[in-house]
């Protein structure tokens, strides 16, 4: 199986009014059944339509620069080219994708806190001006490698519950800030904005009204060493919910307009990621084994003990945390799946955990939920997996990247032709699914072979 960025080769599939999300998954779950009982998902790139139009209209006049290594899928690119967002870049693979969609250098960052030398060399070749730097040799990275770079300084955000150990990030101080400015000038280096970035796990008002204040500082600052700014980037961390977004805009708005009014020439931009991509796709696993385990086994110590003696169940998936769930290393995976098999509303619930395929002490998907009792061969749906790992090229143990299959309904279609969403590459891999979804093998729309 080719990686997910070797393959351009895709299709979406449109969904007649008669048909949903869930038809597809029913189709798919068939197949897979039939072939294999491998791990896919489904991708709905009408949600990053739903969630664009929203940002237009909550957050702007802010321009969404999208974050690719939450998922850098050939169909989510393609969606947010025709929408017009720019690209944060972390890394050369990522530009190579932008370029080959014919993104002007103007909309693409390179926001990686560590870069290569070589790799600024190439955003060099290509016109890709804007980078982000925090640190004085980075800034000496840039100057040697990069002759003609417009740098963001990246500042840090305020921690607000006081770990630092938790809290890791990239950033520099203000009284660093001149430090980098008197050596940008030493170096003949163009410092045109300040970016920040607030963590999703944080979006308390204090912390914006710090972080552009700060903001504004740099601005001031530079302007003493005759830097002429013009953009500010409040980074990312926005999450696909639709009250985050408003209250976050709610805090942001009333401030840019004191610090950087829209006649100060300010260009303000964002990094969305998971925002857009989140929700657009689930993922259907399968169970490949399953263990029943006493009440007193030493399994159980991370485990809620049943009651009255009730069974308990480990499940084996045919994917785990080094793959379709690597985030669960660094987050708690807080989704608990959805059984595809019908089962009886009055049906018992057995305490369950679900293990990856590695029979890694370390590959627990879910440590704790309540399921149906489930056999060897029955398939889980998890929602919101469009975030984290979709776009990388892994493979651990044989088990390969899953395929993904497009779709969007056919009134989310007209939705982008009447905003004037168009791309020739994309209508090309557009094919009709009607409401009697019956699709061959023929008709697959995956983005791998």
């Amino acid at each position: 199986m080719k990686g997910l960025l070797e393959d351009a080769n895709y299709s979406i599939g449109l969904l007649d009014e008669g048909v949903n999300v869930g038809d597809v998954i029913d189709n798919y779950v068939y197949e897979h059944t039939l072939t294999g009982k491998n791990t896919f998902f489904v991708g709905d790139l009408g949600k990053l339509l739903k969630q664009h139009i929203h940002w237009q209209n909550v957050m702007a006049p802010i321009k969404p620069f999208y974050n690719i290594k939450c998922n850098s899928t050939p169909g989510v690119l393609e969606i947010l080219a025709a929408l017009g967002t720019g690209f944060a870049c972390s890394s050369k693979a990522e530009m190579v994708l932008v370029q080959d969609l014919g993104i002007s250098p103007e909309n693409i960052i390179f926001t990686s806190p560590c870069k290569q030398a070589s790799q600024i060399k190439y955003a060099a070749k290509i016109g890709v001006n804007t980078l982000t730097c925090d640190n004085e040799l980075e800034l000496k990275k840039i100057a040697r490698t990069h002759p003609n770079a417009k740098l963001l300084l990246h500042i840090a955000t305020e921690d607000i519950n006081g770990d630092e150990e938790m809290n890791m990030k990239f950033g520099t101080t203000l009284k660093n800030c001149r430090h980098l400015m008197e050596c940008a000038k030493e170096l003949n280096v163009q410092i045109v904005g300040v970016k920040f970035h607030v963590s999703k796990t944080c979006k308390e008002p204090q912390v914006y009204k710090h972080a552009i204040s700060d903001a504004r500082c740099v601005f001031d600052m530079a302007e003493e060493f005759g830097f002429t700014m013009n953009m500010l980037d409040i980074g990312g961390g926005f999450t696909d919910y639709d009250l985050d977004l408003e209250e976050v805009n709610h805090v942001v708005s009333p401030l840019l307009d004191i610090y950087f009014p829209e006649e100060s020439g300010v260009n303000v931009i964002a990094e969305p990621g998971c925002y857009y991509v989140s929700s657009a796709f689930t993922l259907a696993v399968n169970i490949i084994a399953k263990k029943g385990v006493q009440s007193d086994d030493p399994l159980l110590s991370k485990m809620e003990h049943s009651q009255d003696d009730e069974p308990v169940f480990m499940y084996y998936i045919n994917d785990g945390v080094y793959g379709s769930f690597a985030s669960k290393l660094s987050e708690n995976l807080t989704t608990i799946p959805e059984v595809h098999k019908k089962y009886k509303e009055d049906e018992p619930l057995f305490v369950s955990s679900l293990w990856g395929p590695s029979c890694d002490e370390l590959d627990q998907v879910v440590e704790n939920c309540l399921l149906p009792e489930l056999n060897v061969g029955d398939w889980l749906l998890f929602e919101n997996m469009g975030s984290g790992t979709l776009g990388e090229q892994s493979v651990f143990n044989d088990f390969q990247r899953p395929p993904v299959y497009y779709i969007m309904s056919v009134s989310n279609w007209c939705e982008m032709q009447d905003a004037g969403f168009t791309s020739d590459t994309l209508m090309k891999n557009f094919f009709f699914v009607p409401s009697c979804i019956q699709l061959s093998p023929e008709d697959r729309f995956s983005v791998a072979a």
